[in-house]
């Protein structure tokens, strides 16, 4: 069976279906169904999947608390100062026009990511190394060699994609352009599976991905992004 049927198979098996033995950190963003709390729940999204909602659960979210709470990584100052910021900019951005702003000359998903990791830094001069990992590097002009944005790019696609699982959230956004949310899981499943040859795990692996991923939908090639993370979390045998 091509490689193609097996993840369509998956997909129309229920290979989306969240719940406490299957948890994903998207429950806590469909939950809320608001984009600044889906980033929270994307950026902290690294690590064991129960510690992730465990520590996600304990936030006032919806105030943007951080209720004393840490994260591997981030320090109580960290998470902290990360909601503050949020905070400020709920207050005054749209993180949708944010990304247009970036997104809408090149049609360019980096460019738009750009624009609101800058914001981030701009509204709170706070960091500590924490704190950059949790919010990344403003991305430079180059793939080689660079953080696939794995958190982030898995928060595009919940915006954008308006079908399961994702949210749908954002307008002006062409899911045919999001990257895949790369993590090294995923990364070495596609290996096997014949999908990507870059042994290097970085953003040019994910656009390369994505592209043989265009040939299977060229216009929504993210709908496997879920179905080939699973391979890696549950150990499917295809």
């Amino acid at each position: 069976m091509h490689i193609k049927q097996k993840l369509d198979y998956l997909i129309q098996n229920d290979i989306y279906e969240i719940n406490e033995q299957k948890p994903d950190p998207i429950i806590i963003a469909k939950k809320y169904n608001d984009e600044y709390i889906a980033l929270i729940a994307a950026l902290f999204a690294y690590g064991n999947v129960k510690a992730i909602i465990k520590f996600l659960n304990s936030l006032d979210l919806e105030n943007l608390d951080a209720k004393g709470a840490y994260y591997r990584f981030q320090t109580k100052k960290d998470v902290e100062e990360f909601l503050k910021t949020l905070k400020l900019m709920k207050e005054k951005y749209s993180l949708n026009k944010l990304f247009l702003e970036g997104y809408e000359k090149e049609k360019n998903i980096i460019d738009g990511l750009r624009v609101i990791i800058k914001k981030i830094y701009e509204i709170n001069p706070y960091t500590s190394r924490g704190y950059e990992f949790l919010t990344g590097k403003i991305p430079p002009n180059k793939t080689k060699g660079v953080s696939p944005y794995k958190r982030w790019n898995m928060f595009l696609r919940w915006m954008v994609r308006n079908k399961e699982p994702d949210l749908g959230l954002w307008e002006g956004v062409d899911k045919s352009h999001l990257i895949i949310p790369l993590d090294t899981h995923t990364h070495k499943v596609s290996l096997n599976l014949g999908l990507l040859k870059r042994k290097s795990y970085d953003l040019q692996s994910a656009i390369e991905l994505t592209q043989k991923l265009k040939e299977f939908d060229p216009k929504d090639p993210l709908k496997y992004d879920f179905a080939l993370y699973r391979i890696g979390q549950f150990n499917i045998k295809l």
